[in-house]
């Protein structure tokens, strides 16, 4: 089956050449003061160099299929020479079938990044132990867009990224950063990846590959249908939502889609519009104000 591959929205600016990926990076630093600057254009390139220089997969990837994704970061503190803090921000797309749409599958901000960087030392990844915070925090993220793609495609294709992020936190069990471990709290990189391989919210990886590829990928064909099979796929979240509402999956899904959402259910019937309202109210009360948009809005 032919695959098509995602286009991510990127934010910066370095033209980029590799294996899988065309991933664009940026680093940030407006309240470190008094710093060298030097050390940050020198992050931005080496980050640039090992996520696009690295294979990830075994697969072969034509260019016109390489995977498009960006990683922002922004210094806040810079406590030694070596050393950072600060968060990151990944944003991850992919294109629509038979549209010029491209859709949002990854909007997530870390805020708990820290981690040391020196000057003209290549970062270099290791899957059997973590060396390196910063490279266990940019192979993290890699693999959990690649399984986000691949589950876009396929149900339950990125299996493999996902067993290999995990694998990922637990070579960084042990180390000084926090960010990987289950006690620290649950919107962490432990809980994001633990909650895409946990069976319990199994519902939710099938919603990933009914809402792209059984829905958003048929719309230019079957608007109806599709706008059907996507009230479906997030109806069917309900029983794991309310297993546990705190997982960190919820969070992660709607901030990618809560506006795509908008907009597909605000062209629907209005008996179709008041029963996803009530599931999105239940499942995602943050946003309460963009699904009252939706009974709110004309439709059909």
């Amino acid at each position: 089956m032919l695959r098509l591959i995602p286009i991510l929205l990127l934010f910066v600016c370095l033209p980029l050449h590799g294996q899988e990926l065309r991933c664009q990076a940026n680093v940030s630093s407006p309240q470190v003061q008094g710093s060298n600057k030097q050390v940050f254009d020198a992050m931005r390139k080496a980050m640039y160099e090992f996520l696009n220089n690295t294979k990830w997969t075994d697969h072969v990837f034509a260019e016109e299929e390489r995977i498009d994704c960006s990683f922002m970061f922004r210094i806040t503190d810079q406590i030694s020479m070596d050393e950072f803090r600060g968060t990151l921000t990944v944003q991850a797309r992919r294109p629509v079938f038979g549209t010029d749409y491209q859709t949002i599958l990854m909007n997530h901000q870390d805020t708990d990044i820290h981690f040391r960087f020196a000057e003209f030392e290549p970062l270099e990844y290791n899957e059997q132990a973590h060396t390196s915070n910063l490279v266990a925090i940019l192979a993290y993220y890699v693999n959990i867009i690649l399984g986000l793609d691949y589950d876009s495609f396929s149900q339950d294709g990125g299996n493999l990224f996902f067993e290999r992020a995990e694998n990922i936190v637990i070579n960084a069990a042990n180390a000084p950063e926090s960010g990987w471990k289950a006690f620290e709290n649950q919107r962490n990189r432990y809980w994001l990846v633990e909650n895409l391989l946990n069976s319990k919210y199994e519902s939710f990886r099938t919603c990933l590959y009914r809402y792209h590829r059984l829905g958003l990928d048929k719309m230019s064909g079957s608007v109806n249908e599709s706008r059907a099979e996507i009230s479906e796929a997030i109806t069917d979240l309900r029983g794991p939502y309310r297993e546990n509402s705190q997982a960190m999956i919820w969070t992660v899904f709607f901030t990618a889609k809560a506006d795509e959402i908008k907009n597909i259910f605000s062209e629907g019937f209005p008996d179709e519009k008041a029963r996803i309202v009530m599931v999105l109210k239940e499942i995602d009360p943050a946003n309460t104000t963009k699904w009252d948009a939706i009974t709110a809005s004309g439709g059909l």
